[in-house]
Order: structure tokens, then C-alpha cells, then sequence
């Protein structure tokens, strides 16, 4: 199984927008639940301490293989909400790893 991790720091200046931003991001990640077939589970939170030092929001997203995985990256639903998350973070780091 892939584990596939991100986590995302949004662009926006004040701590107002970033908030709006980052909950967006995780409404329309959750939503991929279902639509998105290879996606054995989600799990997606927005950061609740440390904000000055904290990226905003954080996800995991198990899949069977590396195939799965493309299938996800590729899928036109994520396609849809990554080309949102693009439009509002600043950072992103992400890491793929079996478990």
C-alpha cells in the first residue's frame, strides 16, 4: 500500500483568508471520497495550533500501489480541486511511501 502525505501552507497574508482557504481545501479533498475510486482512505484536517510555524493543512491518502496513485494524481475530480489548492497555497511538501 502507498501512504501519500501533504501538507500545504496557504498564500494569502492575513489569518482570516489562510483560514478560509485551508478549510476550502479540505471540504473539496474530502469530497474526492467516492468519486475518486483508488482511494482506500482519506484523512485531511486543517491545522488547529501554532499557526505561525504550522503549514495549514495536512493530508493522507492511502492507495493500493503506485498505479493507484497515478490513477488518483490523474483523475479529473483531483485534477479540479488540486488546480483550486494551486490557486490559494504558497508551500507544499509531499512524501509517498509504502506501508
Amino acid at each position: 500500500m502507498i501512504r501519500h502525505t501533504v501538507i500545504w501552507r496557504m498564500a494569502a497574508d492575513d489569518a482570516g483568508t489562510r483560514a478560509e482557504h485551508a478549510a476550502e481545501v479540505a471540504r473539496l479533498l474530502e469530497g474526492l471520497v467516492g468519486v475518486v475510486p483508488v482511494i482506500r482512505s482519506l484523512s485531511v484536517g486543517v491545522n488547529v495550533a501554532v499557526p505561525e510555524s504550522n503549514a495549514d493543512v495536512a493530508l493522507v491518502i492511502d492507495l493500493d500501489d503506485l498505479a493507484a496513485l497515478d490513477a488518483y494524481q490523474t483523475h479529473p475530480a483531483h485534477q479540479e480541486v488540486a488546480g483550486y489548492i494551486r490557486s490559494v497555497t504558497g508551500d507544499r511538501l509531499a512524501v509517498d511511501f509504502e506501508v
